[in-house]
């Protein structure tokens, strides 16, 4: 019994495995993960870059309201 369990963990992570790569139509022992996840990171860092960048922009437009109108005077 102990062996049949094992053999069924280990039969679903390889099927996983190869089921990831077959519905994405890949090599079927290719690294599924490799590739994805960097872009994604990369795709998601730029995004809080971007927000970040948006955020700080809307906090200080008042304080840089207030410094053009004095030096306007």
């Amino acid at each position: 019994m102990k062996k049949f369990l094992a053999g069924l963990v280990v039969g679903a992570l390889i099927a996983f495995h190869l089921g990831i790569n077959f519905g994405r139509h890949k090599p079927l022992l290719s690294n599924p993960y490799e590739q994805d996840v960097v872009e994604r990171v990369k795709q998601d860092a730029g995004q809080a870059v971007e927000t970040t960048r948006e955020a700080i922009h809307e906090a200080t437009q008042p304080a840089r309201n207030e410094v053009e109108k004095k030096l306007s005077k």
